[in-house]
This record gives structure tokens, sequence and C-alpha cells, in this order.
């Protein structure tokens, strides 16, 4: 694949790109370079925009050629207060999103997974978590607060000052060339950037992913915090759907989902169909009587908004076009918890656990 289709394929995943020309450098220079991702377990489950949206991701950006390295970040669970600080609680569910990717077709042979916890035994780790913190102010750490889903007012704990120098860290210690994240960690990328040659390192390419926002109406005031207030979230499990959710509770949930008739803007509904449905089906079909138009095979997302925006699709019918598909795209994880007995004890067995905020 020649660079100028590498990089319209990494295109098509950076809402972000810091910068563009210096990801065209990289893929001129470099054959295959290293991609940073990771991830806290937090949760007792995880939802669509952590499952499919990511395998979705990095399965285009390792058809253009970067090898990824997806960080289990447990001890920034630990640090961050997760699973109540049970450190072995927060493995345990490390393991479980690992085998949610494995059967929601993430391309595994361009994924390496690579555990906090091994690479926190090595001095040269901490000595470059000190290198970020001494050459960071409390206040701009505090800032970064976001990458922990969390508003600057909300950390309490010293050990959460730890976080953020910590993930700048990450990237170094894995030798990563690109930090592949959502927009939310898009403050703690930019301190990597103004920090890595100062401190002997180099310059991280940002290529900031769009946050999938929940099935709720969005947050009408537009402050600092609104990209937290916006994405789906675990602590707002009505308005998120997750991984291993009943094809009944799928549709519940997409069924009282803001979705106002004409509205293209921030409605969840089309926001799923544009970033998974048509990336993993290519196609749409709206099933309805033909009194009420008949059925419709949309082919293109395009196509999809311009018909929504001129009224040409009710809500009702929208809703029950997406239920459909996301369900059929999750069936395959939820059906492999049901039938392997070791996955469903994991599954089981983390779902016992409480979940702290």
């Amino acid at each position: 694949m020649d660079i100028e289709n590498r990089l319209n394929l990494i295109k098509q995943v950076g809402e972000e790109i810091l910068t563009e020309e210096e990801l065209m450098q990289l893929l001129q220079t470099k054959e295959h370079p290293i991609a940073y991702d990771g991830f806290e377990p937090s949760g007792t489950d995880i939802h669509i925009a952590q499952g499919i949206l990511r395998s979705i991701n990095i399965n285009k950006m390792a058809k253009a050629g970067i090898k990824f390295k997806m960080l289990v970040a447990d001890w920034h669970a630990w640090a961050n207060n997760k699973m109540g600080g049970d450190l072995e609680k927060i493995q345990t569910v490390g393991k479980y999103l690992i085998e949610v990717w494995k059967h929601c077709g993430m391309d595994l042979k361009n994924v390496e997974f690579v555990w906090a916890n091994d690479f926190v035994k090595e001095p040269e780790y901490w000595k470059k978590v000190m290198q970020v913190a001494r050459n960071s102010t409390i206040n701009r750490i505090v800032r970064t607060g976001q990458i922990m889903g969390r508003k600057e007012g909300e950390m309490q704990q010293s050990s959460q000052i730890l976080y953020p120098c910590m993930q700048c860290a990450d990237i170094f210690q894995l030798k990563a060339d690109i930090t592949q994240l959502g927009m939310d960690q898009r403050k703690v990328n930019v301190l990597a950037r103004e920090l890595g040659p100062s401190l002997g390192f180099w310059k991280p390419v940002v290529v900031s992913h769009h946050m999938l926002m929940g099935l709720g109406e969005p947050p009408k005031i537009k402050d600092i915090d609104r990209v937290i207030d916006l994405k789906m979230s675990k602590s707002k499990p009505d308005t998120a759907i997750f991984m291993n959710d009943p094809e009944e509770e799928i549709k519940r949930k997409v069924n009282k989902a803001y979705c106002p008739a004409k509205i293209t803007e921030e409605n969840p509904l089309l926001e799923y169909s544009k970033y998974i449905i048509f990336e993993k089906f290519n196609v749409m079909e709206i099933k309805r009587a033909e009194k009420f138009g008949g059925e419709l095979v949309i082919e293109s997302y395009k196509e999809l908004e311009k018909l929504y925006g001129e009224g040409k699709i009710h809500p009702m019918d929208l809703k029950s076009s997406v239920s459909y598909y996301i369900n059929e795209a999750v069936r395959p994880v939820r059906e492999a918890f049901y039938k392997d007995q070791k996955l469903k004890h994991l599954l089981e067995t983390i779902r016992k656990f409480e979940v702290t905020r």
C-alpha cells in the first residue's frame, strides 16, 4: 500500500492529528511505526465504544502498517481507586477486556498486550515518570484529569497525581511513535509532545479518535468538561450499550435514546450508524410498512443523514434498525461468553466486584 493510502486510512481514525506533516514523515521513514493505545480496567463490563469502535480503529491503522502496543493500565486504575483499589480485581477485569477484543474482530496479529504491572518493576520506567513529574507543575497535571474520566474538582487522592505522569511516561517506555487514544486523552498526549524532546526522547504523533456519545440528551452547557459529560460512559449504564447486553436490553436502551426528528447534529443513533454500522456492515436496511414508505436499503452514511434530516425516516424506524445492527455487532462476544465455560465464569466473577468511581 502506498503512503497516501496509508495516510488516508489513519485520517479516517484521527478526528485530530498532531501533526499530519509529522505523520507523513513517519510513514516515509518507518514501514511499521509503533502506536500506543491503553485501557484502564475500571468496570465490570465494556461498552461498544471501547469494544467495537476500538477494534474498527485499530484494524484500520493496522491495515496502514501500524503495529500496536495495547497497555493494560492496571496500576493506573489502582492509582485511580478503581475496583475499590484492589489490584488483583483490576487485573481480572483486564483479562476480561482482552477476551472481549479476541471475539469482536480486532486484528490481534498486529496487537501486543503489555501489562503495566510488568514494566513497573523496572527502575528505568520510574525514572521516566520522575522526569515527567519534575518538569510539570501540579496545576498542569491536575488539568489533565480528563484522561481518568474526571473533572478537575474530582481528583481527590494523591495517587491520582501519579496517573498522568505515568501515562506520559508510558509512551516513551513503550517506544511509541504514535499515541492513538480518544479526544479525552488529548491533554496528556500534548504534554508528552512538549516534554519529549527536552527529556531526551521524541515528539510522538497524536492520532485522536472520535469519542462515541452516550444515548442521553447532550448537555446544553458547552464548558471545558463537556467531553466527559457527552461520551458513552460505564458510570451511566442506562445510556451505554455493553458488549454483553442481551438483545432485549439493547432494544430497550435504544428505544429510549435521545433521537429528535430531523436533528442530525449530536444524535447518538446517527453517530452509531456512522462510526459502527456502516463500518462493519457497509449498508443499513430500514424495515417499515408500505404505508410508511416501505423498506429502504441505504448504502452510505451521507445518504442516511440526508434522508433523516429531511424527515424521510422516522426516529422509531431508525431506532429499530440501529438496535438490530448493534445487536448483530455484539452477538459474537455475547455468544462466546455464554458458550465457553471459562469465559462465562470470568464474566460471572467480575460482575460480583464492587465498582468504584
